[in-house]
């Protein structure tokens, strides 16, 4: 085992999307919030979700948003103690947001080389994806 925080991310981020590859994207049990907080876990993160099932659509995910007082995924993730970063600084194990049809965003993780994982209308479950537009980004360490 080694204790270099690159190849830890490394394998994180391998890990995250071996576990969620063939996870269909359903909101509320396996979508991009839940994707990213098993990351972040791996990572050494604490995080709390609502309860699996508990929204079903992004109006009832942006409603259990606001009930734990946060207006966005964004300021969800500041709350952390998350290191804002460009997202062109992202390394391999940092957290992105890219824009969505929805008012809540997308959250990938970066495996690399403008690579990420994260959910899409045509892939069965998360995959590798190679963003043109970002958001924001976090670096974890």
């Amino acid at each position: 085992m080694t204790d270099d925080p690159f190849i830890m991310r490394t394998r994180a981020a391998q890990a995250t999307l071996d576990q969620w590859s063939t996870r269909p994207m359903r909101l509320g049990t396996s979508d991009c919030v839940r994707m990213t907080a098993s990351h972040l876990r791996r990572l050494g993160r604490k995080v709390k979700l609502p309860a699996s099932g508990s929204y079903r659509t992004p109006r009832s995910a942006l409603k259990a948003l606001v009930e734990r007082g946060y207006s966005s995924l964004a300021e969800a993730l500041d709350d952390m103690g998350l290191e804002r970063i460009p997202p062109a600084a992202a390394i391999v194990g940092d957290v992105l947001l890219l824009p969505a049809d929805n008012e809540l965003g997308a959250l990938v993780v970066a495996l690399g080389n403008g690579r990420v994982v994260g959910y899409h209308e045509d892939a069965i479950g998360a995959a590798v994806l190679q963003p043109v537009e970002y958001s924001t980004a976090w670096r974890v360490l």
